[in-house]
């Protein structure tokens, strides 16, 4: 039987001794660049990755520095959160937008002056053949007659929100709706066909809820995304995309399309009040600073 051959000189490293001084120099840097290339090849296809999948980047305002300003501009980070409900129309919610004591001052200044709300009529349209397309009750009142300052505070931060000035915005229109009131489909712009030659147009709104409802009062809009938008479309019905009424959120949606023409999509009412009482303080902004 023969006997298994013994690895002399000292084993593997034995055989490394063997080869001579050339081969070992010769050895290494061919795995040297074996290494170079493989790490390389790696970082590329990680990199193709990471680019196929970007992971989201959180802005740390540390991580910039405020740049140069302008005489009007700002000299540090506004931060104002908000979500896109929707681009048709465009729609946008911001969430915790005002203090729970600013709501409660706005219901309190308000309350002493509430009247049946009413409405901007077409032609042919009189207050006896409208009734009951909106049931709610309201009052004006413009940042200037606050005493208190928390008006100017929140139309300073809807100015930010829109980048649309505050010259722009008509007073506050605060609404109280109670059990079973609502507001009918409608458009806030005013479209000439039916309301006559206009100065200006109410290009966005932005309503500020003062309130929690404990059901019912969604503010809808019924043609989002091109839903429903035919002409068996019930004006009173409560569909499409809906938003619930929390105290202190913000939403803000567009009536025109960037070329100033009126987004068919923008039509939207508020639900009936099922349960609890819905206040809200609606902004309106217009394109031109004097209007009607």
């Amino acid at each position: 039987m023969k006997s298994r051959g013994k690895i002399g000189g000292g084993g593997v490293f034995g055989g490394w001794s063997s080869l001579g001084l050339p081969a070992v120099l010769l050895l290494c840097i061919f795995f040297f660049f074996l290494g170079f290339f493989g790490s390389s090849l790696l970082s590329q296809q990680v990199e193709t990755e990471s680019s196929l999948h970007p992971r989201p980047r959180v802005l740390k305002e540390e991580e910039y520095d405020p740049l140069p300003r302008g005489d009007s501009g700002d000299d540090s980070f506004t931060t104002i959160p908000f979500q896109i409900l929707s681009w048709r129309p465009r729609a946008l919610y911001f969430p915790g937008f005002a203090t729970a004591k600013q709501c409660e001052s706005i219901i309190k200044m308000a309350k002493v002056k509430l009247a049946p709300s009413t409405l901007a009529l077409r032609k042919g349209e009189t207050a006896e053949n409208t009734k009951g397309i909106r049931t709610s009750s309201g009052m004006f009142i413009s940042s200037s007659e606050d005493k208190t300052g928390i008006l100017a505070l929140i139309e300073k931060k809807i100015e930010r929100a829109t980048m649309i000035p505050r010259s722009n915005g008509e007073a506050f229109n605060v609404l109280r709706y109670e059990i079973g009131q609502r507001y009918n489909s409608h458009y806030d712009a005013f479209n000439p066909t039916e309301y006559g030659p206009q100065k200006s147009q109410r290009i966005a709104s932005f309503l500020l809820y003062l309130s929690d409802v404990e059901e019912g009062g969604e503010t809808m809009f019924p043609f989002e995304n091109g839903e429903n938008a035919d002409a068996n479309y019930d004006f009173r019905k409560c569909i499409g995309l809906k938003v619930r009424p929390r105290r202190g959120d913000g939403l803000l949606f567009y009536s025109l399309y960037p070329n100033g023409t009126i987004d068919p999509s923008s039509l939207h009412g508020s639900c009936p009040v099922i349960k609890g009482q819905k206040w809200v303080a609606t902004k309106w902004l217009r394109n031109e600073e004097e209007y009607d």
